[in-house]
């Protein structure tokens, strides 16, 4: 079962805007040297609404050479049931354990159209699914009967990634709801990590730049909670500015590009790049952080 600590792999681009494999291999092997329950492809934090299939397919084999039987997950989904089960069959053909779906956001769904979404995908496809309610992004929300609808009739609904304000209060409702039928994830960049534990989330999906610092809070929540209380509050300058909508993707490059595991800041249109400003309150923040991606640097 997918649990722990699942970052979401950031993607490299190259002075041209082409997609830099090299880059990304070096990030991967960072993070499989700090210790990882699995990685996550191709979502918001990848700009994977930015790649087109066929860097989606060398990303995927650059990574897969990389990880063996570590377990991955990747977005997929469509504005409709049939454009979601064709994306969702290529990321499964390619060798992806979970597929991690949005509803439709384009025309917005309610709870019936929701379900039968959700209910085609899954008559269709062979493959875990990971719902992904992430109304901030997708406009859409999923209610909470309608989640626990999906998870009690639906068996290959296996895991929610909880991302709806407040995180926390959803959390408490699906978990007692649900129990242990559905694994629940937490994400927007672990910035309620610590609160959501307490909830009964399984594990997190954040960016990619800090898996040391969330190993630290998982190990910690496990022995004694008031040190996971207090590492979890040290980072939390540095969690909340990485999920700044807009600019959130800039703040995870600029990290990997201090670190000289990027080769650049690129991003992709329609994200924006850091101003100076920025970048200088990004550093004062991580320059009073031990994180083993700029130790690397140092």
């Amino acid at each position: 079962m997918l649990k722990g600590n699942v970052p979401i792999l950031a993607t490299a681009f190259d002075e041209q805007g082409a997609v830099d494999l090299a880059s990304i291999e070096k990030l991967v092997i960072f993070l499989l040297e700090q210790g990882i329950d699995g990685l996550a492809l191709f979502g918001n934090a990848s700009e994977g609404y930015a790649l087109t299939s066929k860097e989606k397919a060398a990303i995927f084999r650059t990574v897969k050479a990389l990880t063996g039987d570590l377990p991955l997950v990747a977005a997929a989904g469509g504005g409709s049931s049939q454009a979601a089960v064709e994306d969702i069959q290529r990321i499964q053909a390619m060798g992806a354990n979970v597929a991690m779906v949005n509803p439709p956001a384009v025309v917005k769904p309610g709870p019936e159209e929701i379900y039968r979404f959700y209910s085609d995908i899954c008559r269709q496809c062979d493959i875990d699914i990971m719902i992904q309610d992430a109304p901030l992004m997708t406009g859409v929300n999923i209610p909470v009967p309608t989640l626990v609808r999906l998870c009690e009739t639906l068996a290959q609904i296996r895991y929610i990634k909880v991302e709806q304000p407040p995180t926390t209060l959803k959390i408490s409702q699906l978990k007692t709801a649900l129990g242990e039928r559905a694994g629940l994830f937490g994400g927007l960049n672990a910035g309620f990590l610590y609160e959501e534990l307490a909830r009964g989330i399984i594990g997190t999906m954040p960016a990619c730049e800090f898996p040391d610092v969330i190993n630290a809070i998982l190990q910690a929540w496990t022995r004694n909670r008031d040190e996971a209380r207090a590492l979890f509050y040290r980072y939390l300058p540095f969690l909340r500015y990485g999920v700044q909508p807009g600019i959130g993707v800039a703040v995870h490059k600029e990290i990997l590009y201090r670190s000289g595991l990027f080769a650049t800041r690129t991003v992709r249109d329609p994200a924006k790049t850091l101003d100076e400003t920025t970048r200088k309150e990004l550093c004062e923040i991580t320059d009073r952080l031990p994180l083993a991606i700029l130790e690397r640097a140092r």
